[in-house]
């Protein structure tokens, strides 16, 4: 809103001499940066009253677990809070409103994304968490009830972000792997080799992209600040993509596809990365609250929309490497039970439970795994200068 208002007021400003007070609006670098700064701000400051409400209306973890190791584990959270990532994806979204530029549709479609994912993520939450309190023995929504709803909200943004990126042989729809030169020469000229999606595989990536982020995010949201601390490394390295993706001079330099106004999505994704470290300051051992689904699907699903707009999925998937292993864990767990009649690949999943239980403190497990999304996002950007 305030960059419209800049927008708007331009010529007025220039004429009266006063363009120089704002002109830094103008950066879309400087906007990705303040979002981050104000989510930050709000999550922190917001945060202690965000969880006396959420403790006031009894709002806590249910703390069940099938696996009886863990039952202890989660006994000694029963009574923390959660449902904090309402106050995560309320911050991205004032601050998203505030600094972006909302006359671009992808930043509309990201912004569509955040809030489908966290009514449905605070839907099943709140189900499951007043079910006793409701005297209902419904806990929380049905797994194909989500499923749809993911499944549904992928198909739509797939068919508009197709639509956004204008004709079909647009680099917005160009399959990008890498390694591979986008280009075949600095001055811009395209590479004949270069595969273009059509409309119905593009849809399909987004469709599975989104369903599947936004689930390994909720899975890996298990322990005290493992979940957040990786989505800040991860949004981190997608705020470089964005600003890479929509600068046309760098993204050739790089030979990789430059997708026009997508480098305003940095502001988006500058804002999920302040919002995630301000809970952090929250969520960090011995955590206050919890952001359950309510910001765990909403956080998987922006990582999984950003990926495909600036048509770098196998780069993101690398960065987003430990939510991969996490959701990863738990298919083969549950595969490898069934098809075995009880064996077990790991102690348990998700696997950072596995690696507790093979004597890590839960403190060592996030320390750790955060260590590993920093070096794979590193290496995912560092892929884009190897062509």
């Amino acid at each position: 809103m305030l960059y419209l208002l800049l927008d708007l007021t331009r010529d007025w400003l220039v004429d009266h001499g006063l363009y120089f007070l704002f002109r830094l609006l103008d950066e879309v670098q400087f906007r990705a940066m303040a979002a981050a700064a104000l989510s930050f701000v709000l999550v922190v400051t917001l945060g202690k009253r965000a969880i006396r409400l959420l403790v006031a209306m009894k709002i806590g973890d249910a703390g069940a677990t099938d696996a009886e190791a863990l039952r202890a584990h989660a006994a000694s959270k029963a009574n923390v809070p959660t449902m904090g990532g309402a106050l995560v994806c309320g911050a991205i979204l004032v601050s998203t409103l505030l600094l972006a530029d909302l006359s671009a549709r992808y930043v509309v479609l990201g912004l569509i994304v955040l809030v489908w994912l966290a009514a449905l993520g605070g839907a099943d939450d709140w189900l499951k968490l007043t079910a006793a309190r409701r005297g209902a023995g419904r806990q929380g929504l049905y797994a194909w009830e989500k499923l749809v709803f993911q499944l549904g909200l992928g198909l739509i943004v797939g068919i508009f972000a197709y639509r956004a990126g204008g004709e079909p042989d647009s680099l917005a729809h160009a399959v990008n792997l890498p390694f591979q030169k986008t280009y075949a020469s600095v001055s811009g000229e395209l590479s004949g080799s270069l595969i273009y999606l059509p409309r119905w595989a593009y849809v399909l990536v987004a469709v599975v992209l989104i369903t599947g982020m936004s689930n390994a995010v909720n899975i890996t949201d298990g322990m005290d600040g493992l979940a957040t601390g990786t989505a800040v490394s991860v949004s981190l390295g997608l705020m470089a993509l964005t600003l890479i993706a929509g600068a046309a001079g760098i993204a050739t330099y790089l030979y990789v596809p430059h997708i026009p106004y997508a480098d305003e999505l940095s502001v988006l994704t500058g804002a999920m990365a302040g919002a995630c470290l301000g809970f952090l300051w929250w969520n960090c051992s011995p955590a206050q609250v919890f952001m359950g689904d309510t910001g765990s699907l909403p956080i998987g699903g922006l990582i999984a929309y950003i990926a495909i707009v600036v048509r770098q999925e196998v780069v993101v998937l690398l960065m987003s490497g430990v939510f991969l292993a996490e959701i990863a864990s738990v298919v083969l767990q549950v595969g490898y039970f069934r098809c075995t009649g009880g064996k077990r690949v790991f102690r348990c999943a998700p696997y950072h439970h596995h690696l507790h239980l093979g004597g890590w403190t839960e403190q060592q497990v996030v320390a750790r795994l955060w260590i590993v999304s920093i070096i794979l996002g590193v290496l995912a950007l560092a892929t884009l200068k190897i062509r």
